[in-house]
This record gives structure tokens, C-alpha cells and sequence, in this order.
């Protein structure tokens, strides 16, 4: 919440003030006995041993903690989890990424990391959907698979000699179109089974990057749209004759009707409010915004105002305190 600079009115602040105060108290109680902050002691187990993982440091005989996080123990290891880290890959991570260069048989890609990521020529699904080796005539095409500045979402594979490799194997990786791309800190998006999320009742698709790179786009079929236009295709006469009536309908498939636009804009705008305040993204919470904005009758553009704001904080902090309860 560091980053909230909102131009709050007396009554709005001291609302402000009392939600995040409740959130405090809240987070406070639940994780006393695991949270510590720099120069805290860590108490082990001397007489089984112990190892020092990332975090920790031993001064005067006692094992101390040298970032503000959460005690971890591994086995014997002991280390600290930072609540505020910059993104760390795993192998497996769902990440979205944007194509900065196209090079000899890769493409690299910003993945909000210290360094650019790799995704091979290789490491993908060409678009005919053939499993083949890739020719030098496929090296000629990339750009007509993925160009700079296309946003695209794929796998962490792991790491190579020459940096962090992923992978786009499957129908649901790919490039991203008719959407918006958010940038929150990654550590406001926890890992979890399941990434991406068709908002069925807007039509939309949300995929949340484990890297802190969001998307919010119109819902895509996950099918190989080339196999089917192949399949359909007719012979090479008539599809001269038919090449404006093929046009057009191009031009009404990558038409986004107003609604999904408007609704694109509502979760994005959702989204922005929980990352000014520090809040968690997953996809209950990201709806629950949502729906609260569709009852306060309010327009898309107002979700970042200050009122708004404040009453997000307001419901978080009640719906805390009742999970608790029923805890």
C-alpha cells in the first residue's frame, strides 16, 4: 500500500484508516508466531542441527533474520519467505510475457525478471499443427508466429546455459489478442492449479501471470483455428473468387463488440484498485469487485476514484473478519 496516493476527503481517510487498521490486526494474529522483521531471532532445534537458508544470518550464538518475511523450515533447513520479492521463476509457472526481439531460431520476451526469457523456435506448436522438425523455411516465418511487441502466454521450462527457457506446447499457449496487459508486483499473484479463468458471464479470459503480468481479453475457443480453416478450405479457383467475401468475414472476427470492451475495462480497472492497495489477486476476489462496483451503479471509469477505493478496503476487511469467525 506503499504506492497509494489517492486524493481522500477527512471522512474518506479516517474510513481508510480504520479498514487498513482492521486488516492489520487481522494479518497481525494470524502469522505472530511466523512473521519477523530484520534482527529478530529465530528459534531451532541446536541439539538435532539446522542449515541456514536464504534470509537468515548467526550473530553472537543465535540464528537472525536479515529481511522482514515468513519463517520456513524445510526438513532442517530454516530460511525466510519475503512478503515483497521481485519474481522468482519455477519450473511449471504460467507467465505472460511480451516479444521484445526475434533472433535466430528464439524469440526473447520481457517476463518482468532481471533477465529476458528464451522461447525456441522448437519449443512450440507451428501453425499447422504438425509435429515436425523445424526447417530452415519455418526459421524464415517466425515473424508471421509471433513479431515484437505480441503478448504471449507460456510455461517456464527451466534454465539453460544461455537463460531462462519456456515453452508454449500446448493450444492454450499462444499469442494474446483483444485484451488489455496489467503489470502488478508478482508477489500479489500466489501460485496456484489453476491460472486461467473463463469469466463465462462476460465472455472474457483471465489469465493471471505468476510473473505480475495480468491479462483480461476477450475468451478465445482453445482450438487450432488453421487446422480448421484447412479443413475447410476450398480449392485454389474458388478461393480466388471468394477472397472479399473471405475479407469481410476477417474483419467481423476480429471485431470485439462494446459490452466485452466495457467488461475487459471493468475487471482490468478491478484489478488496479487491489494492487493500489496491496490486496491479493485471485480470481474470488478480483469477482467480488467486480460485483460490488455493479452494485454501487458504478461506471467503469469511477472504479478508480477514491470512494471506490475505500469501500474495497472496507469490504476486504469485513470479509476477513468473517472468514476468521467462522475459522
Amino acid at each position: 500500500m506503499r504506492g497509494l496516493h489517492l486524493p481522500l476527503t477527512q471522512t474518506q481517510k479516517v474510513r481508510l484508516q480504520r479498514a487498513l487498521e482492521k486488516l492489520e490486526a487481522l494479518s497481525t494474529k494470524a502469522n505472530s508466531n511466523a512473521s519477523v522483521t530484520i534482527a529478530d531471532t529465530i528459534p531451532v532445534n541446536y541439539e538435532d542441527g539446522f542449515l541456514k537458508g536464504h534470509g537468515t544470518t548467526e550473530l553472537n550464538g543465535e540464528v537472525v533474520a536479515t529481511v522482514c518475511g515468513v519463517v520456513e523450515r524445510v526438513n532442517k533447513l530454516v530460511y525466510v519467505r519475503t512478503l515483497r520479492a521481485r519474481y522468482k521463476p519455477e519450473v511449471g509457472d504460467i507467465i505472460v510475457g511480451r516479444v521484445i526481439e526475434v533472433a535466430p531460431k528464439r524469440w526473447r520476451l520481457d517476463i518482468n525478471y532481471s533477465q529476458d526469457a528464451v522461447l525456441m523456435l522448437s519449443s512450440i506448436n507451428l501453425p499447422d499443427g504438425i509435429q515436425r522438425r523445424r526447417t530452415a523455411e519455418d526459421e524464415l516465418n517466425m515473424r508471421s508466429i509471433f513479431e515484437e511487441n505480441d503478448v504471449i502466454c507460456a510455461e517456464v521450462r527451466g534454465f539453460q546455459h544461455d537463460g531462462l527457457h519456456l515453452q508454449a506446447r500446448s493450444q492454450k499457449y499462444g499469442k494474446l489478442q483483444r485484451g488489455q496487459l496489467l503489470s502488478i508486483p508478482s508477489y500479489l499473484v500466489k501460485r496456484r492449479k489453476q491460472h486461467w479463468h473463463h469469466l463465462d458471464e462476460y465472455g472474457i479470459d483471465l489469465i493471471l501471470g505468476c510473473n505480475g503480468f495480468v491479462w483480461v481479453g476477450e475468451h478465445v475457443e482453445t482450438k487450432d483455428e488453421m487446422l480448421v480453416d484447412q479443413a475447410d478450405k476450398p480449392d485454389s479457383q474458388t478461393s480466388k473468387t471468394n477472397d472479399h467475401s473471405t475479407s469481410l468475414e476477417g474483419q467481423e472476427q476480429t471485431y470485439t463488440p462494446l459490452e466485452t470492451r466495457q467488461n475487459i475495462c471493468r475487471i482490468a480497472n478491478a484489478i488496479r484498485v487491489l494492487s493500489m492497495l496491496g490486496f491479493v489477486v485471485t480470481i474470488e476476489v478480483v469477482m467480488e469487485v467486480v460485483n460490488l462496483g455493479v452494485s454501487q451503479n458504478m461506471d467503469t471509469h469511477e472504479m478508480l476514484g477514491s470512494e471506490f477505493c475505500v469501500l474495497v478496503a472496507e469490504r476486504e476487511a469485513e470479509r476477513r473478519s468473517q472468514k476468521k469467525n467462522r475459522g
